[in-house]
C-alpha cells in the first residue's frame, strides 16, 4: 500500500493543539459515508470503507505520510472498525522495518480496537535491509519518533471519525515492536495507558551478539561449526539432563538457566561421529551458553538457552562460515552509516568494535535502555512484557536483565509491571513451546481488575499444547499427575536462578 497524502509539522501540531482538541466533535457517522469524509482533511489523507470479509469486521481505512521534518516521511495507516470498543490499539514492526499491514492489524480488529500502525519512516518492509539509514532524518524516525507522532494523529483522526475521544490506547510489540513498546514508555508516557513489550530488541547489544556468535562458530576455519544434525545432538542431550525437571517431560526446558548440562559430555575421544563433537564445536557451544562481557562488564555477546539449540540458525550462522541471514542482525549495513568506518564482521571485537557501536549518537537515539519509568507509572500505565526462552535474536538474559533494573527504579513496578518467560518459544512465535498467547486480552483484564495476572495461558496454533506461563520470577512445575495440558495440574513456583 502505498501511502499518498503529506502534511507539515506546524499542521499537526496546530491539528493537535489543545485548542484544537476542545472544538467538539463532530457528529459521527460510522460507515463508508463517514470514511469518504476522512478523505483529505487536516492531513490530506486517503480513506477506504472496507467490507467485512474473512473473519474480519468492516472498517474504514485512512493513510496518510506525517513530516514532522523537512526529510521525514512517516507512513500510517489508521484502521477503524465499525463495532469500535472504544479502545486504540498501537502496533509495533519488526526488524528495520515498520508494518502497516492489515495481517498485523487483524487481531486487533476482530476485538474492535482501532488500529495504529507505521512503517517507521521508510516504505522499505524487508526486515534486515536498513540501507535507508543514509537518510539522518530517518534514523531519528525509526529509532523513536514515528510511533509517537503515528500516535498523536491516530488519536485526533479516531476522535473525528467516531465523534468521541478513546476510553483506552494500548500499545503492543515484538521484536522491534518490542523496543518501540519500550521508547513509548520511556520517551512518551502520555502516548498510551498500557503497553506490551514482547522480545524487545530494545539495545544493539542484539546485533553485536548476533556477530560474535557468528565468529565464534566460525573458529578455527569454521572447525567450530554445527550441522543440523549436530545441533539436534546438542539439545537431545540437554534435555535429557534438564528436560523433566518441571514435572514434565516434554521436549521444553522451563529454565535453561538453571541447567547445568555441559557441553563437553558429548565430546569425541577420537574422530568425530554422529554421536559426538569434536573439541572446536564444544569449545564453541561453551562459549554461546556463556556469553561474553566486554571491558565495561555489560553483555557483548548474550548467552543462548540450553533446549533452543535446532531454532538458533534462524538467527545464527552456526555452519561455521561466519555469516547469517539477518546479516549481524543487520549491522553489517548499519555500521558504516553509524561509525563511518567499513564493517569487518570477522575481526569484530568486544573490546573495542562493541564498545564503539554502544556508545555511538546512534544508540543513543535507537536504544530503548531507560529503567526510569516513574512517569508511565505515576499516571497509572502499565507495562507487560514477555521474552521466549529459545529465543536466539534477542535474549531472554537481555530483558531480565532490563525486568531487574526497572524493578529496583521504580516502587511501582511490583504492581505496574509483569514480565513472563515463554519457555520452549523462540523468537515472538515458534518453537516447541505454547506460542500463542493472548496477550492483548490479558493487558486488557490487568487494566480493568487492577491485577496483573498470575500467569499467562499459551497454547499451539493446533491445540496440541497448553502451558501457563508464570509472572517472573516464578516458573510453571507439573504436580506429577493429570493431564499436562491441563494448567491447573501447573503451579507457579521460584525458579532456581535466572
Amino acid at each position: 500500500m502505498r501511502l499518498l497524502a503529506t502534511t507539515a509539522l506546524a499542521t499537526l501540531a496546530a491539528a493537535c493543539s489543545p485548542a484544537a482538541m476542545d472544538t467538539a466533535p463532530r457528529q459521527a457517522v460510522i460507515g463508508p459515508d463517514g470514511c469518504a469524509s476522512m478523505q483529505g482533511g487536516e492531513l490530506g489523507a486517503s480513506a477506504s470503507w472496507v467490507e467485512a470479509a474473512n473473519g474480519l469486521p468492516a472498517f474504514c481505512e485512512v493513510s496518510a505520510t506525517l513530516q514532522p521534518a523537512s526529510s521525514s516521511n512517516i507512513g500510517v495507516v489508521y484502521r477503524f472498525p465499525a463495532d469500535w470498543n472504544g479502545k486504540l490499539l498501537g502496533l509495533g514492526g519488526g526488524g528495520w522495518a515498520g508494518n502497516v499491514t492489515l495481517m498485523a492489524a487483524s487481531e486487533g480488529l476482530q476485538k474492535g480496537y482501532a488500529t495504529l500502525q507505521t512503517d517507521g519512516g521508510h516504505e522499505g518492509t524487508s526486515v534486515w535491509d536498513n540501507s535507508w539509514s543514509a537518510n539522518p532524518e530517518a534514523l531519528t524516525d525509526f529509532s523513536w519518533r514515528a510511533v509517537h507522532e503515528m500516535t498523536v494523529a491516530g488519536k485526533r483522526l479516531a476522535a473525528d471519525y467516531y465523534g468521541r475521544e478513546h476510553e483506552r490506547a494500548y500499545f503492543q510489540g515484538c521484536s522491534t515492536g518490542g523496543r518501540m513498546a519500550l521508547m513509548e514508555a520511556q520517551r512518551f508516557p502520555q502516548d498510551y495507558d498500557a503497553i506490551i513489550a514482547g522480545a524487545p530488541v530494545y539495545t544493539l547489544q542484539v546485533q553485536t551478539s548476533a556477530v560474535l556468535r557468528n565468529n565464534t562458530f566460525a573458529a578455527g576455519n569454521g572447525a567450530g561449526g554445527f550441522s543440523a544434525a549436530d545441533l539436534q545432538l546438542a539439545k537431545d542431550a540437554a534435555l535429557r539432563a534438564c528436560d523433566a525437571n518441571d514435572g514434565a517431560t516434554d521436549g521444553i526446558i522451563a529454565d535453561p538457566r538453571s541447567c547445568t548440562w555441559q557441553p563437553r559430555a558429548l565430546q569425541c575421544t577420537g574422530a568425530k561421529t554422529a554421536s559426538c563433537l569434536a573439541p572446536a564445536q564444544v569449545t564453541a557451544l561453551q562459549s554461546v551458553f556463556e556469553g561474553t562481557r566486554a571491558p565495561d562488564g555489560s553483555w557483548a555477546m548474550f548467552p543462548m538457552s540450553r533446549g533452543g539449540e535446532t531454532g538458533w540458525s534462524l538467527f545464527v550462522g552456526t555452519a561455521g562460515t561466519g555469516e547469517d541471514a539477518t546479516g549481524g542482525g543487520g549491522l553489517g549495513g548499519l555500521y558504516p552509516v553509524i561509525l563511518g568506518k567499513t564493517f569487518n564482521a570477522a575481526g569484530f571485537t568486544a573490546e573495542q568494535d562493541y564498545l564503539a557501536v554502544r556508545r555511538s549518537d546512534f544508540a543513543q537515539e535507537y536504544e530503548a535502555k531507560e529503567p526510569d519509568l516513574s512517569a508511565f507509572f505515576e499516571r497509572g500505565g502499565k507495562l507487560l512484557m514477555w521474552h521466549g526462552e529459545n529465543d536466539p535474536g534477542p535474549s531472554p538474559v537481555g530483558s531480565t536483565d532490563y525486568v531487574r533494573e526497572v524493578s529496583a527504579a521504580n516502587p511501582e513496578a511490583e504492581r505496574q509491571f509483569a514480565y513472563y518467560l515463554l519457555p520452549g518459544v523462540e523468537h515472538c512465535r515458534g518453537g516447541p513451546g505454547a506460542d500463542v498467547v493472548d496477550t492483548i486480552n490479558a493487558l486488557d483484564r490487568w487494566v480493568e481488575t487492577g491485577d496483573a495476572p498470575e500467569r499467562l495461558i499459551g497454547t499451539k496454533t493446533d491445540k496440541s499444547l497448553t502451558r501457563p506461563h508464570c509472572a517472573w520470577p516464578n516458573v510453571a512445575r507439573h504436580g506429577g499427575s493429570g493431564d499436562v495440558n491441563d494448567p491447573s495440574t501447573w503451579q507457579c513456583v521460584p525458579r532456581q536462578q535466572s
